[in-house]
């Protein structure tokens, strides 16, 4: 099944910035989380997240309340919760090998899901920026593909990556946000 917004199909053959135009919610609610000032999590229910590593955990988990990671630069954070189950799994892909990790983070959400329970699978990406070596732009197309291949639906919902994470200083590209907590 395919990688959706708004109910309908991503075309993957078009530029990114052609999914920003048609979906304009997307750049509105990118600027609304770039917005948003820094907190500083606890460490009390918090559970960190390092480069090519994910965790899961569900709302009746005792132990962890927050999945969070930083330092993200080219590399992407993603968030994918079933809205039925509210488990949730938090990544932080560096496009390693982006198609197996996409598939063993669906397969665990779905693992601490009741298979019956209604809701959906929503995905948010946050991450990445205008490098010269354009790696974060490649890891936003891996991971879009990875998510249209999967065999469920998987709304995007939130898309902050890349060009929609950017700020210039003096000629040089940097991530306006690199890291996130959830």
């Amino acid at each position: 099944m395919p990688l959706l917004v708004n109910g309908a199909r991503v075309d993957l053959n078009r530029p990114t910035g052609d999914l920003v135009r048609a979906h304009p919610h997307l750049e509105e609610k990118a600027k609304l989380l770039r917005s948003q000032p820094a907190q500083i999590v606890e460490p009390k229910g918090l559970l960190y997240v390092q480069q090519r590593e994910f965790a899961v955990t569900t709302p009746k988990d005792g132990s962890v309340s927050i999945l969070g990671s930083d330092d993200a630069t080219t590399c992407h954070i993603v968030v994918l919760r079933h809205t039925g189950s509210g488990a949730t799994c938090l990544t932080h892909c560096d496009g390693s090998d982006t198609e197996a990790e996409v598939s063993l983070i669906m397969s665990s959400v779905k693992s601490f899901s009741n298979s019956s329970a209604c809701g959906r699978l929503e995905v948010h990406l946050v991450g990445g920026f205008n490098d010269d070596r354009q790696l974060s732009q490649k890891l936003t197309n891996q991971l879009l593909r990875a998510f249209d291949l999967q065999p469920e639906d998987v709304h995007l919902v939130t898309f902050c990556v890349t060009e929609l994470n950017d700020r210039e200083e003096q000629d040089i590209h940097f991530p306006i946000i690199y890291g996130i907590a959830e």
